[in-house]
Parts: structure tokens; sequence; C-alpha cells
């Protein structure tokens, strides 16, 4: 993209009444930035969505001198923006109705082939969510997810750090511009983040984090992401607008459930009784659902198989099942083994974990 061509987008970008969905169909209408505003409003005036007031917007000069501001911002800071079309623009997000028509990046972000989840919850995460949190991410890091975040106080930053800790990437999605890290006391964290993958926004540099930004923010955590995963929340939140938003986009929702008793778990209690989310205990049901494969990565430790492993009584009579038929599926295990489905997922990730056994396609397990 060069730089009249981002020029425009910027210019379009910053016209009063035009969001991402009526942009998308100007540009699919006229071809480019440049040529919408080349082009006669009889023929603008055909799409859906732009009426007289629109058009006068795109006119206005001052749209022209802040697009100009924004670009000397993002040459002078080395900022790297993606248009919706671009080859690096994130794939999921460019199936998303609203997803913005550019996202401006900094960091060493790398989505090549990469599983991502997102991690969202309450500022106010109890020691519960965090110990639940770091344990999740502990256990998935096999799978080397990138875990998306909004870089907030609380489930945020506990997600991000405890990637960090794994060896993890993580994005942390901003509801401000790039020139700026809200809160200012994650600012410790920011180098942290870029090195172990970075920061998306498509808020300008001149956009301050305001609440409403927030709430914009949140399709950006959504649209990235498989699967987006709710560690607590209480009756009303910004992480079920999120959750909301995934299954807009109908993308898996995962929410861990608490007592009825618990004001941090009501939120995430109400999306699995509305069938809006799908019960999570451990992160084997992420594993299961999602029908993730252990595959080889060769930056991460192989699990190798360890002499005298100490099973308990279920993992024992789940071995000896094995052992017998030497491959079968996750069903069909937990049918034999007189195990609950959901239990068996996790009873076989712990056993993966030791080094027993290991996965294969179609939710197949053998013995290593």
């Amino acid at each position: 993209m060069t730089d009249n061509e981002l020029l425009f987008i910027l210019r379009l970008q910053c016209t009063p009444g035009i969001g991402d969905t009526t942009a998308k169909k100007l540009l699919q209408h006229c071809g480019s930035a440049e040529a919408i505003f080349a082009e006669k409003n009889q023929n603008l005036l055909r799409i859906e969505g732009v009426g007289s007031l629109l058009l006068e917007n795109l006119k206005d000069k001052q749209n022209s001198i802040k697009a100009e501001q924004e670009l000397r911002y993002i040459i002078d800071n080395k900022v790297q923006s993606s248009f919706f079309t671009d080859g690096d623009y994130p794939e999921r997000l460019k199936h998303c109705v609203d997803g913005p028509i550019l996202l401006f990046s900094k960091g060493n972000i790398d989505l090549k082939n990469k599983k991502i989840i997102s991690i969202v919850g309450t500022r106010q995460i109890t020691s519960k969510g965090i110990a639940f949190c770091e344990k999740l991410i502990e256990d998935l890091a096999h799978f080397d997810p990138i875990i998306v975040s909004g870089f907030a106080y609380g489930t945020d930053i506990t997600a991000h750090k405890n990637a960090i800790k794994n060896k993890l990437q993580t994005i942390g999605c901003l509801a401000h511009g790039l020139n700026q890290i809200y809160p200012k006391v994650h600012h410790r964290y920011a180098n942290q983040v870029e090195e172990n993958g970075g920061f998306f926004t498509d808020f300008w540099s001149s956009s301050n984090p305001e609440r409403e930004n927030f709430l914009k923010r949140n399709r950006l955590i959504a649209g990235l992401s498989q699967a987006t995963i709710v560690i607590e929340s209480a009756e009303k939140g910004g992480s079920l607008v999120t959750a909301d938003i995934a299954n807009s986009y109908n993308r898996d929702v995962f929410a861990v459930p608490g007592r009825p008793s618990d004001k941090m778990s009501l939120g995430c209690n109400n999306l699995i009784k509305q069938q809006k989310a799908h019960l999570m205990t451990s992160a084997a049901d992420l594993i299961y659902l999602l029908n993730w494969e252990l595959e080889e990565q060769p930056t991460k430790k192989l699990l190798q198989k360890q002499l005298f492993v100490e099973l308990d009584a279920t993992e024992k009579k789940v071995y000896a099942f094995l052992k017998e038929q030497e491959r079968e599926l996750l069903d069909i295990i937990a049918l034999r083994c007189g195990i609950p489905t959901f239990k068996a997922a996790s009873v076989l990730l712990n056993m993966e974990l030791k080094g027993v056994i290991r996965p294969l396609p179609g939710k197949m397990f053998e013995l290593v």
C-alpha cells in the first residue's frame, strides 16, 4: 500500500457517518478509496446507507487535513498498517462484517498457521480466576496458541503475563491509538508484549481511551480468534459484550462456571444457562470441542514417555483399556471405562502430559 493510497483510506475512515460496514460497500462499488472521492454523487446515492449528508461529509476538506496529520504520524513512528484486503490482514477478521477496514499494529506479530484464542473477564479477577487462567494457559502451551486479550486490568493482564511466561505469542487489542498505553500502570508490560507478539488497534493516534472505544475494541478480540474464553464476569460487563460479538461471528465461546453465590461468576453462569457458551472446567474442554491435535513444534519441548509414571486409579483403567485396544475413540474410551465424556477428556489430557498417550486425528488416542 502506497502512502497516497493510505491517505485516501484514512480520509474515508475519518469521514463522519461512515463506519466500517458502509466503507466496505463504498469500496466494493468504486474499487478504491481514491475512486470514492472522484465518483459522481448520483452513483454514490445508489449505494445502500448513503445519503446527501454523507456526501457533504465526504467533501469536507477538514477530513483531508486530519488524514494528512495521521499519515505523518504513521510514517514518522513506523506504524504498521493493514488494509482489509491485504494479505497480512488477519484472516478471521476478514470474515467479520464490521471488521475494521484499516488495522494498525506494532511488535512482532506472526499469525501464520497459528491457533488463536481470546481470554477475557472481569477487571476485578479473584484469586480463583487467576489460578484458573494460569493453569489454562500452561495446559494449552503445548499447542502453541496466540493469546489475545484487551490489555486491561484483571483478567486481561493475567492472560498476557502468563502467555509470556509460557513463551507464547500474545496480542493486546487497544481502545486507543498506539501513541499511548492505558492503563498507564501497564506500561511496564508493553515492551514484553511487543517482543512476544504485539498490539492491534483501529483507533488513530488522536483517539483516547473513552468508554465507547472499549466496546468497539471488543470486536477485534472476538474477531481475531477461533474461540473466546470468559474466565470470570459479573452479571454485566464488557467481557459479556465480547462473548455476544463472538457468537454473532459464529465463533465458539467458553465460560468458566462458579457458585451461584459468587458475584464474579454470575455472568459466566448466565452464558452457560442461556446456551451462549460451552461450559469450561479445564483446557481439555477446549481441546476436545475445537478438535485441536497436538502437533510437533520445533521450538517446543516434545513430550517423552517416562519410566515409572504415576497414574491414578482412573488413568490406570484407561491405560489398561488402551493396552488391549491399541487405539480408540474418546467416546468409546469413556463408555467402556465408565467415565463421563467430559471427565475422560480431562483424564486423557493428563495422561498425554505425562507422556503416556498421544492424540490422533478424529479424537482418537493410543499409548505412546
